[in-house]
């Protein structure tokens, strides 16, 4: 199976996308086929050995739309000057066709030489030429409605096509009769009803695009935030480059006041750096040798150089914007209910308009009223808004996470989060901050404590586990060397092993001496060291223990305030580390956890979540490190602070980028918020069309209320609208 992303040109609403979609995944060889409005692209997953790009580009003609090749970019196309003049024009047009067929109905003097009775063919010339301008102005619109109907996939374009189309060819033929000598006809002309629909139609559609466009901002400011050059450092020499030009290795310079070029890592210099627009966090933050910068970050007041690490694709924004392109082009369940309802809505659709035609003739009402119902049954039963009422919700939503901080890969997350009964936390790093440090030494052997740090240290160095890093910390400020380390080997849930001078060496937790079977008569000291706090590492050297380090966490500063609003929305927390028993009773005590399960390792944190699970409860992982990623993996919602490893991550449905578990809180409110309007939305959509059917069917007629098909059009639009700035509610969450 291959998956391919395709920028399409041609849609111009969910009409469009929905109809493609379906197409796409009606086709042999194409296994899954999402289509996003918004983003413009279709992300298709097909058979290699039946398909390739070419064929699956021909699928997207045959539809009626376009493959501009591979999705890159996004694109927003601000509404330019040229489509602005041409809606203008046709407004104007608009309440000129109004006018000339309707005024006389509100007693307004007509144009002279225009006046339907005095001036009958006149009147019928400039109408038939008004709307023969709107047919070409909604070719588009009745394009996409034909060839869905071909395509056995008929959507809202094919209702509004088949509406203006019978009530175009009724007045071509009322248009005959009357040039005929039957001037009477000139009564049953529907010329601006046709008009006046693919109006109100591309008036919906231009506003809806305007939206559209509101929702790509965010992400288009990150995909531009980095600048256009960077200065790079060549044989001691400042040379100005473009971005293109940087290759991984490369020494960038950065001056106050400039922006990060590319992610890297500082070699020289210190500074603080604005992170605001990834993380969210407003304070600049302090950065040194040995720290990472990401691109498009601003430099307060230092000078720096730094080692190009990330470019291009790779690079953290690239990344983010991969990542929500790609969670925009996932469909939440709810989505897949719309679309499936939608499919079953407008055939039913079709099949009242035809009954209500044949109806009307039958009871000998008469040709004229029965086209007319039957238009405006198709006009005002067409789906528009419960086509937008999903995939704008969510987008918009999508947008507001990760201006927060929240970056989402699926967009059923914003559906499901609301759904969590119960969050289970890892220890270090994600409860605490992960800066360890070393807050007391047993020493068992005839080596100094200086001597034990130095090889724990050097060892440590080559770990990416948290814990680590306060042994390096250490070596670093009391300007210790280093020593030569050896056949390094990660022990995943227990610790590490390593040689130094022709020494084996073990460092880990109590687990790491059951595993190699080694005698532990320090149990004491570990229990004295862990009521104080204290992770322990063990130190052996040759199946002895030669030493027992304490190595103190910093609990995060808002956990406490978390975990407390959690537990008061009846939401469980759990605590799983591989830490010991007390170190991890102690740190949940202090942050209102109840229930801790410690000492395990991975497969152990996995089962543990697949336990939860099957007591039927919706689990959320929030984790950090290699030894969560089965964790992640199993959960319902795998979340990952954005300090944690790249396989955490990948790991992961939600990652954190402001390291903040707060987020959590506003993942979830969110979900809420997103899930209630969403309802919203369908509920108006549906309860619109339950409540313009049966008008526009004539059901009232007889206690005087009716519709015609221009206004069928006009209320079509309202309700549009209604779901748009309903939508566009979820903005005002912050």
């Amino acid at each position: 199976m291959k998956k391919i992303n395709l920028s399409i040109d041609g849609m111009t609403c969910s009409a469009c996308s929905n109809g493609l979609e379906k197409y796409l995944n009606k086709q042999n060889g194409i296994f899954n086929a999402t289509v996003n409005l918004v983003m413009a692209n279709a992300t298709i997953e097909y058979d290699e050995k039946i398909l390739n790009q070419e064929k699956i580009e021909k699928f997207v003609k045959d539809a009626g739309f376009k493959s501009l090749g591979e999705f890159k970019e996004i694109k927003i196309e601000k509404k330019g000057k040229k489509e602005r003049i041409t809606f203008i024009f046709f407004t104007i047009l608009a309440i000129l066709l109004m006018y000339i067929s309707m005024g006389f109905m509100i007693n307004l003097k007509p144009i002279p030489y225009l006046d339907p009775h005095a001036n009958t063919t006149n009147y019928i010339i400039i109408l038939f030429v008004l709307t023969i301008c709107f047919l070409i102005y909604g070719f588009d619109i009745l394009k996409n409605g034909y060839k869905n109907l071909i395509h056995k996939t008929p959507n809202m374009d094919t209702l509004v096509s088949i509406g203006v189309v019978a009530s175009f060819l009724y007045s071509i033929y009322n248009m005959y009769l009357i040039f005929a000598g039957n001037h009477n006809q000139v009564t049953n002309l529907y010329f601006e009803s046709v008009a006046i629909v693919i109006y109100f139609i591309k008036l919906g559609r231009y506003i809806d695009g305007i939206s559209k466009d509101k929702t790509k901002e965010a992400i288009q400011k990150l995909v531009t935030i980095t600048p256009n050059k960077a200065v790079l450092k060549v044989n001691g020499m400042e040379k100005v480059v473009t971005l293109d030009e940087i290759k991984k290795g490369d020494i960038v310079v950065s001056k106050a006041g400039e922006k990060i070029a590319v992610d890297g890592e500082i070699i020289t210099g210190k500074t603080h750096l604005d992170e605001s627009f990834i993380t969210g966090e407003s304070k600049p933050v302090s950065k040194e040798i040995g720290d990472k910068v990401i691109a498009g970050s601003m430099n307060y007041d230092g000078y720096i150089e730094y080692k190009a690490e990330k470019i291009g694709k790779e690079s953290t924004i690239s990344e983010i914007v991969r990542l929500v392109i790609e969670a925009s082009n996932t469909k939440a369940p709810i989505a897949r209910i719309a679309d499936k309802v939608s499919g079953y809505f407008v055939p039913s659709v079709i099949a009242i308009a035809i009954i209500t035609f044949l109806g009307y003739l039958i009871i000998g009402q008469g040709l004229e009223t029965a086209i007319t119902s039957f238009v405006t049954v198709l006009v005002v039963a067409c789906p528009c808004s419960l086509g937008l009422a999903t995939p704008l919700a969510i987008v918009v939503s999508e947008g507001l996470c990760a201006s927060n901080g929240i970056l989402v890969k699926k967009s059923e997350i914003l559906e499901n989060a609301q759904k969590v009964n119960t969050i289970v936390f890892d220890k270090t790093g994600t409860l605490t901050y992960g800066r360890l440090k070393i807050a007391e030494i047993l020493n068992y052997s005839d080596m100094d404590d200086k001597e034990i740090l130095q090889l724990a240290g050097s060892i440590e160095s080559k770990s990416i586990h948290p814990i680590s890093k306060a042994f390096t910390d250490y070596i670093e400020q009391n300007n210790i060397q280093m020593l030569k380390v050896d056949e390094f080997e990660n022990v995943s849930g227990y610790g590490i092993k390593a040689g130094i001078e022709n020494e084996r060496y073990i460092l880990g937790n109590a687990k790491i001496l059951e595993k190699y079977k080694i005698e532990n008569k320090h149990l004491e000291e570990e229990k004295s060291l862990s009521e104080n706090g204290n992770s322990i590492i063990y130190v052996v050297k040759d199946k002895e223990i030669i030493a027992l380090i304490g190595v103190n966490d910093i609990v995060r500063e808002n956990a406490k305030e978390v975990i407390s609003i959690l537990n008061k929305n009846k939401i469980e927390t759990i605590m799983l580390t591989g830490d010991n028993k007390k170190t991890a009773e102690k740190i949940a005590k202090d942050i209102g956890i109840t229930k801790v399960i410690s000492n395990v390792i991975p497969s152990e944190k996995a089962n543990t979540i697949k336990n939860l699970k099957h007591e039927k409860r919706y689990v959320m992982m929030c984790g950090d490190g290699i030894n969560d990623s089965p964790a992640l993996a199993s959960s319902d919602i795998g979340v990952s602070v954005n300090s944690g490893t790249d396989i955490a991550m990948d790991s992961s449905d939600v990652i954190l980028t402001k390291n903040d578990l707060e987020s959590i809180l506003n993942l979830i409110k969110i979900s809420k918020k997103t899930i209630r309007n969403i309802k919203q939305n369908l509920f108006w959509a549906f309860f619109y069309n339950i409540l313009m059917i049966p008008i526009a069917i004539g059901l009232l007629k007889p206690i005087g209320i009716s519709i015609n098909p221009m206004i069928a059009s006009l209320a079509m639009v309202l309700s549009s609208i209604t779901v748009i700035l309903n939508a566009l509610k979820l903005k005002k969450l912050y």
